[in-house]
């Protein structure tokens, strides 16, 4: 029961690390975007 309890907090662990990842690369790219962009002057 323990390891079974473990590897699903590991598992859950990882999940969240490579939820982090995704939401930090793309709020950089959408940063970049923003920077590189021309700004709308009309």
């Amino acid at each position: 029961m323990l390891k079974k309890l473990l590897i699903i907090v590991g598992v859950v662990g990882v999940a969240a690390l490579v939820v982090k990842k995704v939401k930090e690369s793309s709020d950089e790219r959408a940063l970049w975007h923003e920077a590189t962009t021309a700004p709308d002057l009309r």
